[in-house]
């Protein structure tokens, strides 16, 4: 049976964006208390990361970047237009209240599950607040200002000599291909929406890597409407190439809940099922896992799925009735967690574009000249190796509870409205009993 750890602070779900904004943190709030109520902790080893340092930050970043991240607030943003014009700070990735802290913590428990990994102290590390695949060097992109996945990737290196990363966001994971680009020391693997101006407008079949790092990166561009068959048929053939032609020693997986059905964004017709699927497969290869979050702007379905996809990790079956919890009222009205699903999406993939995909991208697997071996030298010391208490092995220290001793629900204003207000809507909500679905 793996051994699991899952990271959560109860920060997390406090962080907004600003109205009108599709990223909403507040999904990790939902998630978290789903988990808790399906008792799922019970089964996983429940820690608070740690608030990645400026240092730690810096390992990938710029340091003219970070600290700039550092400095800038709501409040003196005027005083760093220039800064955050070649930052690309402003409209997709807003300057909000304790934004670098933000930053922090979602990257701290990343790179926590990675030092676990490596230590041995664990076998599958879950980190749904990670996830922010498109942050670049020098500049946010995507809603994304750190990138969490490249830091966690870095730890990784330091105890494996060839890391995998597989991306199942809607989006291409654009900002990991570019750090890893030219070495064959990390492999990517994504699979995501291509075409017609689709953010970030990357990810063609014929981007394979440069130099040491050609044929070490693997797209899969898909159009608009996948479903769960489709998505199967070409994700498992793939990256049973990949293990066998590359042999990673460890396994970075991002989650993105983007690709699901309905969500507010993204324009596939992928279940939490066929979602799941994924992740279930990759576990199955039995390698070290780092497993993180990403997209998701439905937040009713984000929780569904990252709650489902732990049950999967933990090898837990678990109710398809949503049991009763502080956020039980955005679960309605099927109060399920695989509602009935009314897609108005087309399938575009016909099964010839997928096969002359797959072919394409097998072809190109199989140009790599084996697993690349390389000579590990003296191990540099962990970012940080957490010492953890007692405290932090019990779930509920991780949900604020008011004096009352009930669960403090964090709602920003128009999270959660049922009129034009509604941040998030359901795709179509006449034309099924529950349309948000996953």
């Amino acid at each position: 049976m793996s051994r699991v750890s899952y990271f959560y602070h109860n920060e997390i779900g406090t962080y907004y964006y600003g109205e009108g904004h599709p990223m909403k943190p507040h999904r990790l709030s939902l998630t978290h208390n789903l988990i808790l109520h399906y008792g799922l902790y019970k089964s996983m080893k429940v820690y608070r990361p740690h608030k990645a340092t400026a240092a730690e930050l810096k390992a990938f970043h710029s340091e003219d970047y970070i600290n700039f991240l550092y400095r800038i607030t709501p409040e003196n943003a005027h005083q760093y237009t220039e800064q955050m014009r070649r930052f690309n700070v402003g409209e997709d990735c807003p300057v909000f209240d304790r934004l670098f802290d933000y930053c922090r913590l979602y990257t701290g428990g990343s790179i926590d599950g990675a030092v676990k990994l490596n230590n041995g102290m664990c076998d599958i590390a879950i980190n749904w607040a990670g996830g922010l695949h498109h942050a670049r060097k020098d500049e946010a992109s995507g809603f994304c200002y750190v990138n969490d996945i490249v830091l966690a990737t870095l730890e990784l290196l330091k105890y494996h000599p060839r890391v995998l990363y597989i991306d199942i966001d809607v989006h291409h994971g654009d900002g990991v291909q570019d750090a890893f680009y030219i070495t064959d020391r990390v492999m990517t693997v994504s699979f995501h929406k291509y075409g017609n101006h689709f953010f970030p407008g990357t990810g063609d079949l014929y981007e394979i890597g440069a130099g040491r790092g050609k044929y070490y990166s693997v797209n899969v561009p898909l159009k608009d409407g996948i479903d769960d068959l489709s998505y199967e048929h070409i994700f498992k053939p793939i990256i049973s190439s990949v293990m066998s032609h590359y042999r990673p020693s460890a396994v970075v997986l991002q989650c993105g809940a983007d690709s699901l059905s309905c969500d507010r964004l993204g324009q596939f017709n992928l279940t939490l099922k066929g979602h799941g699927e994924c992740v279930s497969f990759v576990k199955g290869f039995g390698l070290p896992l780092l497993v993180v979050g990403g997209g998701g702007y439905t937040i009713k379905n984000v929780a569904r799925c990252w709650t489902y996809e732990t049950s999967l990790l933990l090898n837990k079956e678990i109710s398809n009735e949503i049991p009763y919890n502080d956020y039980f009222e955005y679960f309605g009205p099927s109060f399920q967690l695989h509602p009935p699903i009314n897609s108005h999406i087309d399938n575009l993939n016909t099964r010839q574009y997928l096969e002359n995909l797959k072919a394409k991208s097998l072809e190109n697997i199989r140009s790599l000249e084996g697993a690349p071996s390389v000579q590990m030298s003296e191990v540099p010391p962990d970012l940080f190796l957490p010492d953890y208490d007692d405290e932090d092995l019990d779930p509920d220290s991780h949900v604020t509870r008011d004096s009352t001793g009930q669960f403090d629900q964090i709602s920003p204003e128009n999270e959660f409205y049922d009129d034009d207000m509604d941040n998030d809507h359901d795709v179509d909500d006449s034309n099924s009993d529950d349309d948000d679905s996953s």
